[in-house]
């Protein structure tokens, strides 16, 4: 049986995070929250932190940078309620590792389609800005948005945040 899939969407501070924790928790449910981040500097130690406190004792954690598929797959059928935030470190990682990166998204959208629960994705919208004057930062901005838009499309529910509002761009129904 397929489960319930939501991907929200939106700009850095739009309140993407927040709204998912939100809905995962309101979801009942034991939740599980899938972080791809790595700490590579203080700075993202210190924002791996503040997500660390908004979530309660309810939550478990489980470590997946690269090998998300896997780590989505290993919580199918189990109950609990999935959020993964967020998919754009994700994609940044697998161009850092040199990975097949059109593959590594067809695997997570496969992973998205056959997840038995409650999943919930959060990816930042990086295409609304200016085109990036180099190109790792093209490759990046081009990988995002053709995940992001196949996610969309394999997701049951899309919504936008944007000031903190959420937009449904997909509904569920």
């Amino acid at each position: 049986m397929r489960g319930a899939s939501l991907f929200v969407i939106g700009g850095a501070r739009s309140g993407k995070s927040r709204y998912a924790q939100a809905r995962a928790e309101a979801a009942g449910g034991e939740p599980v929250f899938i972080a791809t981040a790595e700490a590579f500097d203080d700075e993202m130690r210190e924002r791996i932190a503040r997500h660390r406190a908004d979530r309660d004792a309810r939550w478990s954690t489980v470590e997946a940078p690269r090998d998300l598929p896997a780590a989505i797959d290993a919580l199918s059928g189990n109950g609990a309620v999935v959020l993964v935030d967020c998919l754009t470190l994700w994609v940044s990682n697998l161009l850092l590792a040199n990975a097949d990166i059109t593959r590594a998204a067809k695997q997570l959208c496969d992973a998205i389609a056959r997840h038995d629960g409650t999943l919930i994705l959060v990816a930042n919208e990086v295409g609304l800005g200016i085109v990036p004057d180099n190109a790792l930062a093209r490759r990046f901005r081009d990988a995002a948005g053709q995940l992001n838009q196949s996610v969309a499309m394999t997701a049951q529910e899309v919504v936008l945040l944007t000031a903190g509002l959420p937009l449904t761009l997909k509904s569920a129904g």
